[in-house]
């Protein structure tokens, strides 16, 4: 058996959550073309007869603006530390630019393999000199190109991972696909459904918090949830016009949870307003488990 833990880093919507899914082959992550979609350091458990490789995907590096995005960047270092591997993404249509020195400057700090992965390439045009220039300020191991909406060198890099591991113990049972529970998988689908149909400030405003899951004597998983944002405004652009719009955020949520759980589900959601969470609420930030990933 060979195993092994691998991060993957880089700025903000750079397509880290597309390219471990892809790895899965399954979606595990919810994806968005929303940047700063991914909060919360997830680890994803892929496993095969030879194999079992924890990936972990880890918030964009970025300059945070307020308490919640310092917590993401820490928690982004932090799953750099200890690991077998780090893939450093980086987006080839957007360069080279302070988070990925950034990055760079941790890499050298760590130590630790590293691959460079120029992503979204069926969007640029000369992305190899993208690498030359990346090599240039560090020296990684392996240099792949890739796209995952054109399925591009996805394969050749999952490859290279496997190879890379070394040998060593099964550290989850061969049917654990992330560490996180049901109530943080659930959670993070109804946030990706407001995510997708939201725009604007609403989307970087909202925390979901899975209140209650309970099995019903007719076989239906009850699943409670609130949704909070900072203003009365953000509320209202939630619930929408006759309730229109938190129905339908809940019928996509729905399905997917039942999808995922094999269970029908009766999804209770409820908006409620918590001022300025991302700066002062320390509690909110404990529920969506950003305490957890600095520890």
């Amino acid at each position: 058996m060979k195993s092994g833990f691998v991060t993957l880093v880089g700025r903000p919507n750079v397509g880290k959550s597309s390219l471990i899914n892809s790895f899965m082959g399954r979606k595990v992550l919810i994806v968005t073309e929303k940047p700063q979609t991914t909060r919360n350091r997830i680890r994803c458990i892929y496993t095969d007869s030879e194999h079992q490789i924890i990936f972990i995907d880890t918030p964009g590096i970025h300059k945070p603006l307020h308490r919640l995005g310092h917590f993401m960047v820490e928690a982004a270092i932090q799953a750099m530390k200890g690991v077998d591997l780090i893939l450093f993404v980086v987006d080839a249509t957007k360069g080279l630019g302070e988070p990925e020195e950034q990055i760079v400057g941790l890499l050298k700090a760590s130590k630790n393999r590293s691959f460079l992965v120029i992503n979204k390439i069926d969007l640029a045009g000369d992305y190899h000199r993208l690498a030359e220039i990346a090599q240039e300020k560090y020296s990684f191991e392996r240099v792949f190109f890739t796209s995952v909406v054109k399925n591009e060198g996805v394969t050749e890099l999952f490859e290279a991972v496997k190879s890379a591991m070394p040998e060593g113990p099964m550290y989850f049972p061969p049917d654990t696909v992330t560490d996180r529970p049901l109530s943080f998988q659930f959670a993070e689908i109804i946030r990706e459904k407001v995510l997708l149909l939201t725009r604007d400030e609403v989307p970087h405003c909202v925390a979901v918090i899975v209140d209650e899951i309970a099995e019903r004597e007719n076989g239906v998983m009850y699943v409670a949830a609130t949704i909070y944002v900072e203003r009365d405004s953000q509320k209202g652009i939630l619930i929408g016009k006759d309730g229109r719009m938190i129905k339908q955020i809940g019928t996509l949520a729905r399905l997917e949870m039942e999808q995922l759980s094999g269970k029908r589900i009766y999804l209770d959601l409820h908006v409620k307003v918590k001022r300025n969470w991302r700066d002062k609420d320390f509690i909110i930030l404990n529920e969506i488990g950003m305490k957890d990933d600095l520890r």
